[in-house]
């Protein structure tokens, strides 16, 4: 292994699936081989997924769902500590705040290496609803967030709401520490000219115009707000209809919806696709559809499907809510709306459907913006230059 290597910490991780399972399957395919070992739990499939990455893959003898019990927080300090006899890593990262950050600050208490932690929006929001109704929660929010010696926000709204919440906890002095890194997708797996006929054939998708959303099945994530949407448009496009991807609490409510509005038959529900399935799915489309709106614990932290599409050379409709306007850029790669109104989702995704050229040019921006800097090398090349950096302060700092 050459020089130190970065510790990543992280609950969600491959085979699990979810927009922060990706996050963290990307660092550890993108950070050179040798630099970065990650530590999670157990999976069932675990060992097939874990072949694929250049970095060692650490896995607790410990199912993944119980590392956020005590004695699953224990079993892990415990596993980092060994980690880091063996490995005197320079850094360490945290995938998630809970329950990721117990183990790092328990390491930087007890073996002195600074540690930093990705936020995404609705983990904050879940934070403030906790710690607002409980003093030991207050108390341990303080810990972990003052503790870490990097904030990272993967949007500028984030970044807001992480120094909101340092402001509440007293913490203000820390929030120098916050510092922004948009997400990223691939542009060499999601691209366009990908064939979708396999796909189509795949899934009975018949002919015509295919909206697409690909996300969980879950309140805050508008999927009932495009079906309404869905049904005032097919008054005047009667060919078009609306592919859904992902599972979630919210599937049988809006399966129910579009009964209700009579477009049941225009909308396929395709549950759980495989990753490398995604691309023909996004070519399939005409117009991808991200109608997130932010809720009282959840919200649209930034939005990795919005940037699959683009990079697919699609234009997107999203919410003007939560980071989605740091992945989507309004008027350039997409349009930005209301998510709260299905008449404006409906407007918005009417413009787009009545002026091919107009959709192309976004598809095609959206693609360059890919290219250019939404995507995991610059994500990657931004995290090492923050952990080398705090790496330093914290060897340069007195003891």
């Amino acid at each position: 292994m050459t020089g130190r290597p970065d510790l990543l910490l992280t609950f969600d991780f491959p085979p699990m699936v979810g927009g922060i399972a990706r996050v963290m399957g990307q660092l550890a395919l993108r950070y050179p081989a040798g630099q970065l070992v990650v530590s999670t739990g157990m999976l069932a499939g675990a060992a097939e997924s874990d072949r694929v990455f250049p970095n060692r893959i650490d896995r607790l003898a410990y199912p993944s769902r119980r590392l956020k019990t005590l004695p699953g927080l224990l079993r892990w300090s415990r596993r980092v500590s060994g980690l880091i006899e063996e490995l005197r890593p320079r850094f360490i990262w945290c995938g998630n705040l809970r329950p990721a950050a117990y183990p790092a600050k328990w390491a930087r208490e007890r073996r002195a290496v600074p540690y930093g932690v990705l936020l995404y929006g609705g983990d904050l929001l879940a934070l403030r609803h906790n710690y607002q109704r409980s003093r030991l929660k207050r108390a341990t929010a303080r810990s972990l967030l003052g503790s870490a010696a990097v904030l990272v926000a993967i949007s500028r709204w984030t970044g807001d709401l992480c120094a909101d919440v340092l402001e509440e906890l007293r913490l203000s002095a820390a929030a120098g520490r916050v510092r922004v890194v948009p997400l990223g997708t691939d542009p060499a797996a999601f691209r366009p000219g990908i064939d979708p006929a396999p796909a189509r054939v795949r899934h009975g998708l018949g002919p015509g115009r295919w909206l697409l959303t690909v996300a969980r099945l879950v309140p805050h994530k508008g999927i009932d707000t495009t079906i309404r949407a869905l049904a005032q448009l097919r008054r005047e496009f009667a060919d078009l209809r609306y592919l859904v991807v992902g599972t979630g609490s919210q599937e049988a409510a809006v399966r129910a919806l579009a009964r209700q509005l009579g477009v049941a038959d225009a909308v396929r529900f395709l549950g759980d696709v495989e990753d490398a399935e995604l691309p023909a799915l996004y070519n399939l489309a005409e117009l991808y559809v991200g109608a997130s709106r932010q809720t009282a614990r959840d919200v649209e932290g930034f939005g990795i499907a919005l940037l699959e599409a683009g990079a697919c050379g699609k234009p997107v409709v999203a919410g003007a809510s939560g980071g989605i306007p740091d992945a989507v850029r309004h008027g350039e790669t997409g349009l930005l709306v209301n998510a709260e109104e299905p008449a404006a989702v409906g407007v918005a995704l009417r413009q787009l459907l009545l002026d091919p050229p107009r959709a192309r040019a976004m598809g095609e921006a959206g693609r360059r913006a890919v290219e250019s800097s939404f995507n995991w090398d610059r994500v990657v090349h931004d995290l090492r230059m923050m952990s080398a950096s705090a790496a330093s302060a914290a060897s340069a700092a007195p003891r």
